[in-house]
């Protein structure tokens, strides 16, 4: 397996410590520790452009890692559902790597599921099985 990139590791560890109850309470602290201090600091402009500041910064970088850590979660998913797919007898591989295509042949692929599903349910509802496999239309 390929060595990870110092970006991939630190993005997996900053997420992993940001989604932590322990991180959550301490930017409760930090929060409380500033508002507690604001009337020493006489509630001045410097004391509210110190959390302002702050709480843009790390934002600002947050969503970068959030969407690094996103970005390697789909594309892992991705490939999973496709080796799914690929594996199971009867599945349309046609399905494969759905997300390259274009949105309005997702939508013709969804409004074609969603047939099938209509149908599925009615056919519970007469008291049939919902198990066939029917086609689906390209």
């Amino acid at each position: 397996m390929e060595k990870k990139t110092l970006f991939t590791r630190f993005s997996k560890a900053a997420a992993n410590f940001s989604g932590k109850p322990l991180t959550f309470g301490l930017a409760i602290f930090i929060i409380l520790a500033w508002l507690i201090s604001g009337p020493f600091f006489d509630f001045s402009d410097t004391w509210q452009l110190i959390i302002n500041t702050s709480t843009t910064i790390i934002t600002f970088l947050m969503v970068f890692l959030i969407q690094s850590t996103q970005n390697r979660d789909t594309a892992a998913i991705q490939i999973k559902l496709d080796e799914l797919i690929r594996a199971t007898q009867g599945a349309h591989n046609a399905l494969l790597d759905l997300e390259e295509l274009e949105d309005s042949e997702i939508s013709k692929l969804r409004e074609n599921y969603e047939m099938l599903a209509e149908k599925a349910r009615k056919d519970l509802k007469a008291g049939k099985v919902d198990t066939e496999m029917p086609d689906i239309k390209n």
